[in-house]
């Protein structure tokens, strides 16, 4: 063990002396030296710079980006007490601290202590280069000659940060204190500190997740040495004695998961993407997402994202209730995944109506069985509610008075309000163009971007992308009047909150897409916007999940969670109307289709089966008729002649002679009459 190292400095000072001053400098001038550009991990940084996730370099290690000025002062005093005492004046290697090794080496007959000093280690950690031998031991000696005439001290400090290894793949003081304590090298106790200086003397053996006393017995050590050289007081370095020992590595941060990778996917080559998100509000929106999933099964899932409508900025973006490969398909981000939008599309063809005139929210509206050519809508309970006003209509989330105004605006007029709006629509596979059941969810949309429409209508009608990064956007897009948008947001905060929920004035709304495979809830006060979507992530549906019961609650909790209380909304606009159905201009009073001089009176019959038009086919010569509305009894006839009289079943079977066209009518006890054409095969 001694002639090694009494080789090592005997033949380091005849080199040194041999070599002559000016041949010296230019051999260390002539150094070839590793490579200084340390790569390091990726980050995602909320609002703040406060860390969301961070990515494993490309070897798979942790190694965190770091500044000596991002580390708590007394860590970087008690490390050069410990390790390099004389760092800050030396030029690289230490003559003295050299000289203390070889002697104390030779009196004891074994190594007491080394002398390397901390340039020398940040020598050996670019190299991955051994400890023991001469040859690497005179390389690093070199190294550090030419690292102190290149770099400056903080640079020397700062690779040494980076680099010094924690055990396993944790490299740097910033990774092994988010490791070992959770949390940035800023603020460290003396405890803390001391152990992180102790570990990379041995890494491996002082693991404290595997060997917590060895892990105790060397920070003990760097404690007693900070105490006697009063980088610590007496009673401070007592007090961290007493302090536990971490026993297990805590994981990396992991918020917004979804969508730093994409941010990563998109942004190739970048080392830290600063975002919008505030990581305080992601942590208790994703711990709110899991327990809203903990007791609906093993494959229910949520996701949700909260903006600020104002500005544009998402301040929270939940992708799933758990980024894991498990049956809820935790690694799909739902934030950004089609599907049918239910009843939320409602709000939008209210708000167009409003602005071509065809209704305002006083305006009487009919909730009765409609047919639209082939189409013939059911509410969602199968109930009409006869003449209702338009608010009512809204807040009911009623299908045949939405249809009906979806039929007078025309469904591309939807469809180009929703492009404007920045929804990327989707329509059903073979469909070319747009139907009215687009009004009811018939469409493909993502969370992302409904919550960007419903930002729009909380800004008075202009939307702006919603972003994660970058500064604001402040050219908007008009998507419908600040008129139609405040009356609609009115119309919305008279909603009842769901059972439990704080009684306020939330604008929100609530959808359910057909065979309850999509629940949807989407609101907004005076400042914020939040977005609520629950389902699975195959499509597959959910028996008995609806919008109101499911998402309707999260919705409340996550303003909850946002903050303490709502804000309020804007004051109406000057030229809003704001007044009852009976001082509204007469062409307002009632909502009338532009067919409605062709339709039938209000009340009167209407042959339900066959429609208009059809192909039909007998039965033992036979046909099944329907009629829907009129009172009865009925009377019933083909071509002209009756075929049933005093008929008081809404269904019939009629006798017909055989193949051709049939004009089919029907007549109720009040004499109105209902007729289609036919044909019978």
């Amino acid at each position: 063990m001694i002639r090694p190292r009494i080789l090592f400095a005997l033949t380091f000072a005849l080199w040194a002396g041999a070599a002559g001053r000016d041949g010296f400098d230019r051999f260390i001038a002539e150094t070839d030296l590793p490579l200084l550009q340390i790569e390091t991990s990726v980050e995602v940084v909320d609002r703040n710079g406060t860390l969301l996730r961070p990515y494993m370099v490309a070897d798979g290690r942790w190694r965190m980006a770091v500044t000596p000025d991002q580390v708590d002062p007394a860590y970087i005093a008690m490390l050069i007490a410990y390790e390099d005492k004389r760092f800050l004046s030396h030029g690289g290697v230490d003559p003295q601290a050299m000289a203390r090794a070889v002697a104390q080496a030779v009196w004891n007959g074994r190594v007491v202590s080394g002398g390397s000093t901390l340039t020398m280690q940040v020598a050996r950690l670019l190299e991955e280069s051994g400890t023991g031998k001469v040859a690497g031991k005179l390389r690093q000696m070199r190294v550090a000659l030419a690292l102190e005439r290149r770099l400056t001290k903080d640079q020397i400090l700062q690779l040494y940060l980076l680099l010094a290894p924690y055990g396993g793949n944790l490299e740097g003081v910033r990774s092994a204190s988010l490791a070992w304590f959770g949390k940035e090298p800023r603020r460290l106790t003396p405890a803390e500190a001391a152990l992180l200086v102790a570990i990379p003397q041995a890494p491996e053996s002082r693991r404290p997740d595997r060997a917590a006393d060895r892990a105790e017995a060397a920070r003990g050590r760097v404690l007693a040495r900070a105490v006697r050289d009063g980088v610590l007081a007496e009673d401070e370095g007592r007090a961290a004695l007493a302090e536990k020992v971490p026993g297990q590595r805590r994981a990396v941060p992991r918020l917004a998961a979804h969508l730093a990778d994409r941010l990563v996917a998109e942004s190739p080559g970048l080392g830290r993407i600063e975002t919008t998100l505030d990581a305080g509000l992601q942590a208790r929106l994703e711990y709110l997402a899991a327990e809203a999933v903990a007791d609906r099964g093993d494959r229910v899932q949520v996701a949700m994202v909260v903006a600020d409508h104002a500005s544009g900025e998402v301040l929270a973006s939940v992708g799933s209730a758990a980024y894991q490969a498990d049956a809820r398909q935790g690694f799909v981000d739902m934030t950004q995944a089609l599907r049918s939008p239910g009843s939320t599309l409602k709000p939008l063809v209210y708000a167009l109506a409003f602005d071509q005139g065809l209704a305002h929210p006083e305006t009487l509206i009919d909730d009765r069985p409609m047919t639209f050519g082939s189409y013939a809508p059911q509410n969602f309970d199968k109930v009409f509610r006869g003449t209702v006003r338009v608010r009512e209509a809204l807040q009911m989330s009623l299908n045949l008075p939405v249809v009906a105004l979806t039929e007078a605006l025309g469904p591309e007029r939807l469809m180009s309000a929703m492009k404007t709006a920045g929804i990327q629509a989707t329509l059903p596979p073979g469909e070319a163009r747009p139907g009215l059941a687009v009004a009811l969810g018939g469409v493909g949309v993502t969370l992302h971007d409904m919550v960007q429409l419903y930002a729009a209508l909380a800004r008075g009608g202009v939307a702006l992308p919603l972003r994660v990064t970058g500064t604001e956007n402040t050219q908007g897009r008009r998507v419908v009047s600040d008129v139609a948008a405040w009356q609609v947001g009115d119309v919305l905060s008279g909603l009842a909150p769901p059972p439990g929920a704080p009684a306020n004035r939330l604008a929100y709304k609530t959808g359910t897409s057909y065979g309850h495979r999509d629940a949807w809830a989407i609101g907004f006060d005076g400042r914020h916007v939040a977005g609520v979507w629950m389902g699975r992530a195959d499509g597959t549906p959910v028996p008995g999940a609806f919008g109101a019961d499911t998402t309707a609650p999260i919705l409340f909790q996550t303003f909850g969670r946002l903050k303490p209380a709502l804000e309020a909304r804007p004051a109406p606009p000057p030229a809003t109307l704001m007044v009852s159905n009976a001082a509204l201009p007469q062409p307002l009073q009632r909502f009338r289709s532009r067919t409605a001089a062709f339709d039938a009176a209000e009340g009167a019959p209407e042959v339900a089966f066959p429609p208009d038009g059809a192909e039909v086919e007998l039965i033992e010569r036979s046909l099944m008729v329907r009629v829907r509305g009129g009172t009865a009894p009925y009377t019933w006839l083909a071509d002209g002649v009756p075929l049933r009289t005093g008929d008081r079943s809404r269904e019939a079977l009629l006798p017909l002679p055989g193949a051709g066209f049939v004009t089919l009518s029907v007549i109720d006890a009040e004499g109105r009459s209902s007729r289609v054409r036919i044909r019978v095969r």
